[in-house]
């Protein structure tokens, strides 16, 4: 089921999705500041493009709440509500639920991304 699942989740928009959060994972890495938000953006991009069958772990301890509530604050949010959206969208049909499972946990991951590992 992980490797069907993955394939038609690559195809429909997977890869571009990937792809784009690997070039803002890019451009958060030029200045020495924004390395942590490309870290992050790395993150998700290794998410997005395969889903099915990774897991996320949360961990970290103080600095990765304090640079979640300043991530959560800023881009999170928006992010969060956009995989919820998506994922309610694709729960509508039954072929669209591990769809919809999989946006998710992306939307928790878009939450709080800092002192996560995706497993």
């Amino acid at each position: 089921m992980r490797l069907i699942g993955n394939i038609i989740w690559m195809l429909f928009g997977g890869i571009i999705t990937a792809v784009y959060w690997f070039l803002v994972g890019c451009l958060f890495c030029i200045t020495i500041i924004g390395i942590p938000l490309g870290r992050q953006a790395f993150k998700m991009a290794s998410l997005t493009l395969a889903p099915f069958g990774k897991t996320i772990e949360y961990g970290g301890g103080a600095p990765s709440l304090i640079a979640n509530i300043i991530w959560l604050l800023c881009a999170g949010l928006p992010m969060a509500i956009s995989y919820v959206i998506a994922g309610v969208v694709n729960c509508i049909t039954i072929i669209g639920i591990p769809f919809g499972l999989q946006a998710f946990k992306m939307a928790k991951l878009s939450l709080l991304p800092f002192g996560a590992q995706v497993r």
